[in-house]
């Protein structure tokens, strides 16, 4: 890892959490923040107190616009339901077929 390298990743392993943790005390990486935990609620003890990580409780979609969009989505996905169709956004489309028989 190159010293005071910027790294953007959007979840990481128990083992990359670990190598982060030896490279902010190393000093090879200036900084970390983190939304995301692996096992969360558990944090790794190692970034915890730490001045050079910012930790927060997996809110990064917190804002205004995006929530709202997500009860619309979530709202159109029941309607959808309740009319009889399928939902727009249904990951598994054959369990709902299935139980419509």
């Amino acid at each position: 890892m190159k010293p005071k390298r910027k790294t953007v990743k959007s979840r990481l392993s128990d083992s990359e959490i670990d190598a982060l943790v030896e490279a902010l005390k190393a000093g090879r990486l200036s900084g970390a923040a983190l939304d995301v935990f692996e096992n969360e609620p558990k944090v790794h003890p190692g970034l915890l107190g730490r001045k050079n990580a910012v930790l927060t409780p997996h809110i990064a979609s917190a804002s205004l616009e995006t929530r709202t969009k997500m009860a619309m989505i979530a709202t159109e996905n029941a309607i959808a339901l309740f009319d009889g169709r399928r939902p727009p956004n249904a990951l598994n489309p054959e369990v709902l077929e299935k139980s419509r028989g």
